[in-house]
């Protein structure tokens, strides 16, 4: 008769990965979760409910076949777990290791509803591709066929190459261009290495590249080459640019020195990482080592701000957020990691000014610190409550009068969030049509944009969102371009 391996979720706990100690895990920039054991691995597997209905599958953006791989990774059938993983999903482990899956799959678990503990679907899927890797079951697309058709690719974000993989396995030729010197664009410059190791991100481009993917490198369009010129070398093009620009803080001073955007603190970290020369960073100026840091916002940007300061020696680092921890956008698994590694939380607080001298108490204890620093700055806070909610059903923050004061800090980070840029104007682009924030309009289920033969993906459209909704878009574009180049698309609307 045979054993039953899953719905053990009654008689065996959850167990993530071994974390590592906040204090051995401060001192670098190492993965924080050690690997699942293959044992352990099938025994977390095997919690799975098989639900008739799964919900970790349907409030997964790529509806990945979460009960299937999680039952056969129980039965130790892991490259098969592994075949059906990649079957939806282009980078599995990726997405095992940065996906908030509090707030997506293991958020919607039937057994989390009941009280037992949500399955731990980010590790299981981590381990698995992990080990397809190890066991060399992950090989280069070889497509069944070459086709003459070309797309051109602007964005070497997680949109884009997951646009390039689903085309090159149907055969087309397929050029990305970027404006970095590597290949990943924020998974590559934006994660820090405690949440995304590097090497996880560059074997997938060398698999790009093996797969006959052309990166075309610190490639600024607009100024390098032009958007015409790309659109004139290839027969469909797909903008996957994502989000770069900073929003800003309309308050006194906030171009000070040492107020810093959070997007040139985390590249300058992850290219010394690299082993890169980053002037900056050896200047000072986007290094915390030895600081007083305040990074202002609260979500997962923001966390990973905080979290590499601490691991560059900061003296002190907090993070100021206007609203409470309830309602903190970033993930809650990222605070309680911020908050274990010695970062103080400073809830209900929004910045005021900033300044270059503090008075009262704070400037007391500022002068004790003149000694050797060229720089001595502080942040005006503000103290907030919550009010009404808003349309979103969201408290709106509420200052509260006469309640700020002044904390010294040597280094400010603005982590507010993305905007995009003007790529009509950058590009010199007539008819590349954008909605009222700046992001490109392009249909949600086709990507097509108002310019025939050129499609948009990922968070130049959405706005600043998640990995796995890049991953979505750039496969779905993918489909809908190799439909319009070869001629699917209008026969079927003939």
């Amino acid at each position: 008769m045979a054993t039953q391996k899953m719905l053990k979720f009654v008689s065996t706990p959850r167990e993530m990965p071994e974390k590592r100690s906040a204090s051995e895990r401060s001192e670098d920039f190492h993965e924080i979760y050690r690997e699942f054991a293959a044992q352990k691995a099938a025994e977390q597997a095997s919690r799975c409910s098989q639900c008739g209905v799964p919900y970790c599958q349907s409030h997964c953006p790529l509806h990945n076949n979460i009960p299937d791989w999680l039952r056969l990774t129980a039965e130790g059938r892991l490259e098969e777990a592994y075949r059906v993983s990649q079957a939806t999903n282009t980078f599995p482990e990726i997405c095992g290791r940065i996906c908030p899956q509090d707030r997506l799959c293991e958020g919607n678990c039937v057994i989390e509803q009941s009280g037992h503990g949500t399955v731990t679907i980010g590790a299981v899927e981590k381990y698995i591709t992990d080990t397809a890797w190890e066991e060399g079951w992950v090989t280069a697309a070889t497509p069944a066929q070459e086709r003459a058709e070309s797309v051109g690719i602007i964005g070497a974000g997680p949109g884009g190459l997951a646009a390039a993989d689903m085309l090159r396995r149907q055969g087309f030729q397929v050029t990305i261009y970027d404006r970095h010197d590597r290949a990943g664009g924020l998974l590559t410059y934006g994660i820090p290495g405690f949440k995304l190791e590097k090497d996880i991100v560059m074997r997938r481009n060398k698999l790009l590249e093996d797969s006959g993917v052309e990166f075309v490198l610190n490639c600024n369009v607009g100024e390098d080459i032009s958007f015409d010129a790309i659109r004139g070398k290839h027969d469909a093009v797909l903008i996957a640019t994502g989000v770069y620009k900073t929003r800003d803080l309309d308050i006194d001073n906030a171009d000070a020195r040492g107020v810093v955007r959070a997007i040139d603190y985390l590249t300058a970290s992850n290219k010394v990482d690299f082993g890169d020369d980053v002037p900056d960073y050896e200047d000072g100026e986007l290094n915390a080592n030895g600081k007083r840091v305040v990074v202002i916002g609260g979500g997962d940007t923001a966390m990973d701000c905080v979290r590499t300061a601490i691991r560059q020696g900061a003296e002190s680092v907090k993070c100021l957020y206007r609203r409470d921890r309830a309602n903190m956008p970033g993930s809650q698994r990222e605070v309680q990691n911020a908050e274990e590694e010695g970062v103080e939380f400073v809830w209900l607080s929004a910045p005021g000014a900033f300044s270059g001298h503090v008075t009262g108490e704070a400037a007391t204890s500022q002068e004790r610190d003149v000694d050797g620093v060229d720089q001595i700055a502080s942040v005006r806070i503000q103290k907030m409550r919550l009010g009404q909610p808003d349309v979103t059903g969201r408290q709106s923050p509420e200052l509260i009068e006469g309640a700020d004061y002044d904390e010294p800090a040597d280094l400010v980070i603005k982590a507010l969030g993305f905007e995009p840029e003007e790529l009509p104007r950058l590009w010199g682009t007539d008819g590349l049509e954008v909605t009222r924030w700046g992001t490109i309009k392009a249909d949600f289920q086709t990507h097509r944009t108002s310019i025939p033969g050129v499609y948009a993906v990922g968070d130049i459209v959405r706005g600043a969102s998640l990995v796995v909704w890049a991953i979505r878009d750039g496969r779905e574009a993918a489909e809908s371009i190799a439909d319009f180049l070869t001629g699917d698309a209008r026969v079927a609307a003939e």
